[in-house]
């Protein structure tokens, strides 16, 4: 039974037996409670800060999904899915919701997915109130009216306080984040990190969405233009995602996670974002900087006894984050749904300082550049060591993708090609030399390329190939010169050049033998042509 006004619902069903239940409590209770708990502080923003504990980032080698007669056969199995079995699932499940039992809990129903066709109803329990709190900004917050006859599909239970014990229930560690995809229940155990409630559900949708809904599913932001013209933008941390997604002459759909549907429209899963806050500014990050306020939650950040946040102390993590609903952001799409993508952007910094800063990709292209999922990653900062590090991850998210990447690729693909959608890869890395040699890419020159493309003016300028990489560069773009469009041109050293860029392409083809075996000809023949 439900009963908004009290604000408590039974949760014996889950086996979580007399518990003090807070169900569906706003965010500023969410928040006062946390300080009262004495488990966060009230940072000079307004916003709360908590610490998460042990683990400020996701644990992905504790991450398990259980095989069973729905997931054998799908799942690719390996050291991103790691297989858990069905009976030590039930009874490390039975030990969580008893630990849970007698206690204060939150409960939560909320919604992923912003299209009503695709909506997945979730509802949410948390030990802590501040992680309800996360849940209520990252998910999608159903009206009073759609509570009332509210049936959730997927249960999220989460117990932070809860430790396994691995030689019993076997787990790695003693901490956990199980998907269970024929009782429709993450769960998690061990851990504070908030991340792993939204990436558990992500995890869930990108099963989910492509085998039963044809659907894909889309780790990137998007964003909407005045004419209604939706565009995707793919890339790792670091790669400037966010930046160049949130554009003042477009609206944000989402940051982070979406789907394509077989209609041709484009919804985010989420109702909020979740973004890294190190090295911070106003300058740099208005929009992210003006969202941190009451409602909003930081993560393991460094702050004076004021209340004022230092973004450059990383004492406790590189990983400091904040999340927030997304209407803390002013220009959004409302609903949170974009029709007709025509352009799609592939985003890396590219530390070897060869790819262009922009190339059209023919349709093998793309997915084969999809399922690298290439950045670079600057190697430290001791002396001597200025080399890069190539960085792949499949699909651009390849720790929340449970199906072969190459299932993705070829969805990709076909609606690439049905919906007449321009694929572009642009490289936010070095020009002029690698990392330690030549500089970063120019921002205003990128967001010019990108605005270009928007705008359809590069259709009718001259391409030519690279000699290696086989990609189509444009050899003009207003308020870009002409001599930055072709890397080789911008390095003195021009065998230098070549030699660098043999040894990126030898490192894609190292990367990308792990896929061949189910890769199509035409992917294959999107890689490297020399």
């Amino acid at each position: 039974m439900t009963n908004l006004d009290a604000k408590t619902i039974s949760i014996d069903s889950l086996g979580i037996k007399d518990a003090t239940v807070r169900y569906q409590l706003t965010s500023d209770e969410l928040h006062d409670i946390t300080i009262k708990k004495e488990q966060g502080e009230n940072t000079s923003f307004g916003a709360l800060a908590v610490k998460t504990g042990e683990f400020t980032g996701r644990s992905p080698m504790d991450r398990f999904i259980v095989k069973d007669d729905i997931t054998k056969d799908e799942i690719w199995w390996g050291d991103i899915n790691i297989p858990f079995d069905s009976e030590k699932f039930d009874k490390l499940y039975d030990k969580v919701t008893s630990y849970l039992s007698n206690k204060e809990v939150f409960v939560r129903d909320s919604y992923a997915c912003a299209d009503e066709d695709y909506k997945l109803n979730i509802r949410v329990v948390n030990e802590y109130p501040w992680s309800n709190m996360f849940a209520y900004n990252m998910f999608l917050r159903p009206t009073e009216e759609e509570l009332k006859g509210f049936s959730p599909e997927w249960t999220v239970v989460n117990a932070p306080g809860f430790m396994a014990n691995p030689e019993v229930d076997g787990t790695r560690q003693h901490n956990f984040a199980i998907l269970n995809f024929s009782k429709k229940i993450a769960l998690i155990g061990g851990t504070g990190y908030t991340g792993e409630i939204k990436k558990g559900i992500f995890s869930a949708l990108n099963f989910i969405l492509p085998v039963d809904k044809n659907t894909l599913p889309m780790h990137c932001s998007a964003n909407i233009g005045k004419d209604g013209d939706t565009a995707i933008f793919f890339g790792l941390s670091g790669t400037g995602k966010t930046t160049l997604s949130t554009d003042p002459n477009r609206s944000l759909i989402g940051d982070d996670e979406h789907g394509w549907t077989s209609e041709n429209t484009v919804f985010n899963f989420e109702g909020g974002c979740y973004a890294k806050v190190i090295d911070l500014s106003q300058e740099k990050e208005p929009e992210i900087y003006g969202a941190i306020k009451r409602g909003a939650i930081l993560e393991n950040i460094v702050m004076d006894e004021k209340g004022d946040v230092d973004f450059h102390n990383t004492s406790i993590t590189q990983n400091t984050r904040v999340s927030y609903p997304i209407y803390h952001i002013e220009n959004i799409q409302k609903p949170s749904i974009g029709k007709n993508p025509k352009n799609i952007f592939f985003l890396t910094a590219d530390a070897f300082g060869v790819l262009p800063p922009i190339s059209k990709l023919t349709p093998g292209q793309a997915a084969y550049h999809f399922i690298s999922g290439y950045t670079a990653k600057v190697a430290g900062t001791e002396a001597g060591i200025n080399e890069p590090l190539p960085s792949f991850s499949a699909c651009f998210g390849a720790p929340f993708m449970p199906l072969h990447p190459t299932r993705y690729a070829e969805m990709l693909s076909n609606k690439m090609q049905e919906a007449g959608v321009n694929v572009w890869l642009i490289n936010t890395g070095w020009t002029g030399g690698s990392y330690g040699t030549g500089s970063r890419m120019k921002l205003k020159h990128t967001r010019a390329m990108i605005t270009e493309a928007l705008e359809g003016k590069l259709e009718n300028v001259e391409f030519v190939q690279h000699p290696i990489f086989g990609l189509s560069m444009p050899t003009t773009c207003e308020n870009v010169p002409d001599e930055v469009l072709n890397p080789k041109q911008t390095w003195a050293d021009k065998d230098a050049y070549d030699a660098k860029a043999m040894e990126l392409a030898t490192s894609f083809r190292k990367n990308f033998a792990q896929f061949e075996e189910m890769a199509s000809e035409e992917i294959i023949k999107g890689g490297p042509i020399a």
